[in-house]
């Protein structure tokens, strides 16, 4: 529960409210993430926010912040040189070994390619090991996509399909306009060699699901990423609870046979 002191060593603007932070750590290291858990990430007098790890090597941890408020706006902003406090890494993965022999469908929506970023580049670390790798990712206008500068270097590969679509476009974008629905829909999927990756705003993860299972994959064979108020990262404060899960114990990353019955419950 005690933060461990991490020093930023780069920071990189993504977006108009997006940035993209280095941490390596000064003393004592947190344990090697898996491809889709989280840590704990602290703004001295600030406060505490769950963030994915959008990348992690030899003790350095990436992550991926939008300034949505206060503690946010906080580590976002956090120039070269200042140092956080870093719990983790909590919560479970997205299982990459166990799609190893598949084909793999990466499905992001806006800040969804953050955590999802982790599973390209291990797919690709490890080529071989895959089947077909196909990345569709989305986001409101052209200025609005993570990473663009490693989108594009994908997009150049021969061994990554790399669909990109944007809601609105924007000047020089010669590309798709649409949801990520409609380039997922024109895939061409075989269910029982395909497992699947999902994240993004919880009505998009839904209507991609939709679409794989229309196409006849499996809901297991779907994973979803969810978000939640996660305060502990351990499963004892309860803020996270969603249905019977704590999203930080229990997620974020669940299969669609859990998911589903919850992002269509709209209490919840």
């Amino acid at each position: 529960m005690l933060p461990v002191p991490y020093r930023v060593v780069a920071r990189t603007v993504e977006t108009d409210d997006s940035a993209t932070l280095r941490l390596e750590p000064i003393g004592a290291r947190v344990p090697h993430p898996n491809a889709g858990q989280f840590c704990m990430l602290y703004a001295r007098g600030i406060g505490e926010v769950a963030i994915s790890i959008s990348d992690a090597w030899n003790g350095t941890l990436v992550h991926t912040i939008r300034d949505v408020g206060a503690v946010s706006r906080a580590l976002s902003g956090a120039p070269p040189g200042a140092v956080l406090g870093v719990r983790g890494p909590f919560g479970t993965d997205w299982g990459l070994d166990s799609a190893v022999g598949h084909d793999v469908v990466i499905v992001a929506g806006g800040l969804g390619l953050a955590p999802l970023r982790p599973v390209v580049l291990g797919a690709l670390h490890r080529r071989a090991e895959y089947r077909r790798v196909t990345l569709v990712a989305g986001a409101r206008s052209p200025g609005e996509f993570l990473f663009r500068a490693q989108l594009a270097e994908w997009a150049a590969r021969a061994d990554i399909d790399v669909e990109l679509t944007v809601d609105r476009p924007g000047a020089g974008w010669d590309g798709p306009v649409g949801f990520v629905t409609e380039p997922l829909g024109r895939l061409d999927v075989e269910p029982s060699t395909t497992i699947a990756f999902v994240c993004g705003p919880e009505p998009m993860m839904r209507f991609s699901a939709n679409v794989l299972l229309d196409k006849g994959l499996a809901p297991d064979r779907i994973r979803l990423s969810l978000e939640r108020n996660m305060q502990c990262g351990i499963g004892v404060c309860g803020h996270c609870q969603l249905g019977p899960l704590l999203v930080c114990r229990d997620g974020p990353v669940v299969d669609y046979v859990t998911a589903e019955p919850l992002l269509s419950a709209r209490e919840l």
